[in-house]
């Protein structure tokens, strides 16, 4: 099934649709969010992608991201996406957005316009095996002596947005 993402200008404003890899394969400015889940001690839920992914397989990244669909609000979209990847809902709020641009290999580069959204849940997730190899909790300090330790555990777009929450939290 073609997936399409929504092509957006620096301020957000819808400039059209294209299909998710054509975007990424030409680096165009799309539509994406990143949901971070919180436990009441303040860890962040971790996933690990999927060994199967296209992109980035094995390597860990925020709780789930994806592209908002057309005409979708992006808090509905983080919901979503939460459920279909870890297998749970929770209330979102958001909290800033910002572009970014990060290679991700294969001739696929990231170029997104990144709303960026947290949640609070203190359960087991229910994981999609399709999406998700495994989970965790880390402190958000933990993350970032990691990050710093061993970069290519991570994805490249998480290391450029945790940064941002990371400064957002302190």
């Amino acid at each position: 099934m073609e997936e399409f993402v929504v092509l957006v200008n620096e301020k957000d404003e819808p400039q059209g649709l294209m299909e998710k890899i054509e975007a990424h394969e030409k680096a165009l400015l799309h539509r994406a969010f990143s949901v971070f889940v919180n436990n009441d001690k303040g860890e962040i839920m971790l996933q690990q992608r999927a060994l199967s992914k296209y992109h980035s397989p094995g390597l860990w990244t925020n709780t789930c991201c994806s592209h908002q669909r057309d005409g979708e609000a992006n808090l509905e979209a983080g919901k979503r996406r939460l459920m279909e990847e870890m297998g749970f809902q929770t209330p979102l709020k958001e909290l800033f957005s910002f572009v970014y641009k990060a290679d991700m290999g294969n001739g696929l580069t990231e170029h997104e316009f990144d709303h960026v959204m947290q949640g609070i849940f203190n359960e087991e997730p229910s994981l999609n095996p399709n999406e998700v190899a495994s989970w965790k909790w880390m402190s958000p300090e933990a993350i970032k002596l990691d990050i710093e330790k061993n970069p290519e555990l991570y994805t490249p777009w998480f290391k450029i947005i945790f940064e941002k929450y990371y400064m957002y939290l302190s």
